[in-house]
């Protein structure tokens, strides 16, 4: 049922590509840099590197330098990373990525957990790294009906998981994946040893009078930065939790369309002091928008929104997570919640205040965060 899978795109893939970015016709822009979205010069300067220098045959490579297979989940094939280490101390953690990102996202973090030694770390630390595609994101096939939301996803990880067998593992996310590996954790209980997050969902304590009761003045004052900085850039959630398809047809069709979808949200959501490439490289951009492209997976991706919009299978309705729970909190993340919202949710047992870094903290900052990592599940490192 599992095999081996590798990446290979036909250079007819690649050619159709750039005859698309050299037929691109241009907006025009007003306003300040960003402040209306993707800004002009940066995506034209952009899409020349796109053209002339980026080259796809070397991201191909280095991402096929990882151990990729496929499976049949539910009629579908699910694809994913499993890279395991050496050391036979090592312990599984199931990583789950988000919109807009892709598996590219953990391509720094992989080697860091799997062979710890090489980067002045315990090996006693080490991992088997499970990295799945979410069905409809890259190589992993769309669900064909509607209804396939974030606990349908995670249903299929604890599938992986089983077909894998491992019988106990760790899980960990950010962006959707910290819904998917929220919900992991609660439909299965007994193999779940950790769960470990980045983007931390946990609104106002209903059951509170009070709900700032203990939420120190820190906590307050960032709450109120994130609530500001999203004050204008949630429209994306509308549109694609509301009329995906409608956008998928735009940009499905054009890469540059594509690239200013998704550019101008890791401008908004890195830790870059407004450039980019003060948190990610060009290269790591495009890669993680080529994988969107070349897979025509940006409208199955989007979905996602509509379908845990419509279902409404709400993970909170559902009673406190029990399971032992860390959180990193990143300064660049969209939503900081106080710990003590958290802690209504879930078993806290770890909070950590990061210097430096952003939604996409595998990417932008892997060491930071391959240090949380270790130190939080090193607690619960059971023989597997």
């Amino acid at each position: 049922m599992i095999s081996p899978f590798k990446i290979s795109v036909s250079d007819k893939v690649i050619d159709d590509l750039k005859h698309r970015l050299q037929l691109t016709r241009w907006p025009d822009e007003v306003g300040d840099s960003w402040k209306y979205g993707t800004d002009l010069n940066y995506l034209k300067s952009l899409v020349g590197y796109w053209l002339t220098e980026y080259d796809w045959r070397a991201q191909e490579a280095q991402l096929n330098q990882l151990d990729q297979y496929q499976t049949i989940i539910e009629d579908r094939k699910l694809h994913f990373i499993h890279q395991r280490s050496t050391h036979e101390t090592a312990i599984p953690l199931l990583m789950t990525h988000g919109w807009p990102g892709s598996i590219a996202e953990f391509t720094k973090i992989i080697p860091m957990m799997t062979q710890p030694e090489n980067y002045g770390a315990d090996p006693q630390d080490a991992f088997h790294m499970i990295c799945p595609s979410i069905p409809g994101y890259g190589f992993s096939d769309p669900a064909t009906e509607p209804g396939f939301d974030q606990k349908r996803v995670a249903e299929g990880h604890i599938e992986l998981m089983n077909q894998l067998g491992y019988k106990k593992y760790a899980v960990q996310g950010g962006d959707w994946g910290s819904a998917i590996s929220s919900w992991t954790a609660k439909l299965a209980p007994e193999q779940v040893s950790a769960l470990h997050l980045t983007l931390v969902f946990a609104g106002i304590p209903k059951r509170k009078s009070d709900p700032f009761e203990g939420v120190t003045e820190e906590e307050k004052t960032r709450l109120e930065e994130r609530r500001q900085h999203m004050s204008e850039g949630t429209g994306y959630q509308s549109i694609q939790g509301t009329k995906p398809q409608t956008l998928g047809y735009g940009l499905n069709d054009s890469p540059v369309g594509l690239a200013a979808w998704i550019t101008e949200k890791f401008h908004s959501w890195t830790d870059c002091d407004g450039n980019i490439e003060n948190a990610i490289s060009k290269d790591e951009l495009l890669t993680n928008i080529m994988i969107y492209w070349i897979t025509g997976s940006i409208t199955s991706s989007t979905r996602l929104y509509y379908e845990s919009n419509h279902v409404q299978n709400n993970l909170h309705e559902h009673g406190r997570i029990a399971t032992p729970t860390g959180c990193t909190m990143f300064p660049g993340e969209l939503f900081q919640p106080p710990r003590k919202w958290a802690e209504e949710m879930f078993n806290i047992q770890h909070w950590t205040k990061q210097p430096k870094g952003g939604h996409f903290a595998a990417l932008e900052q892997p060491d930071l965060l391959a240090n949380d990592l270790r130190q939080f599940f090193r607690t619960f490192r059971q023989p597997i």
